[in-house]
Order: C-alpha cells, then sequence, then structure tokens
C-alpha cells in the first residue's frame, strides 16, 4: 500500500510518501501507525502521539480504529483547519 504524509508529519518521516508492505496482524489504521513508528527516528517522532493525527483510506476520511480492508492508500496527516 502506499502511504502519504502531509505537514508535519511529512517533515519528520523526511518523506512525502512510502510504499510499504505490512504483517498480517496490522488491520487497523492504528496498527499501521504503532507499526510505522518503528521504521526509523523520523518515523517515531511522526507517530509518538497518535491522537493528534488524522487518517483516510483511498481518500476517504476515517477514524484511527477504521480497519485497512483492501487500502491502496492510507493519507495521514494533523488536523486542518479552513478559513
Amino acid at each position: 500500500m502506499d502511504v502519504l504524509y502531509f505537514a508535519w508529519v511529512r517533515e519528520r518521516v523526511g518523506a512525502g510518501h512510502e510504499h510499504v508492505d505490512p504483517p498480517a496482524g496490522i488491520t487497523t489504521v492504528a496498527d499501521l501507525i504503532g507499526w510505522l513508528a518503528g521504521r526509523s527516528s523520523g518515523h517515531a517522532a511522526a507517530f509518538a502521539e497518535p491522537e493528534r493525527l488524522r487518517a483516510a483510506i483511498d481518500q476517504k476520511f476515517v477514524p484511527l480504529d477504521a480497519p485497512l480492508g483492501r487500502a491502496r492508500e492510507v493519507a495521514l496527516f494533523p488536523p486542518v483547519t479552513g478559513g
């Protein structure tokens, strides 16, 4: 699956996207975040407070406990405000 990072998440990870193949036990967005946190120190910094993150699966906003299912793309980003 492709994982996209935005704003300070991208800055901390050091990339705007990456292709990953999580293990079978990773079934929710929250599981994915926890697994990604172990990939590097930048990932660990980006995902240290997962409650501060928002997510989208295949361009649809979802809660962090949403199942990944057959997701092709997961986007992770901080809350956004409009004006």
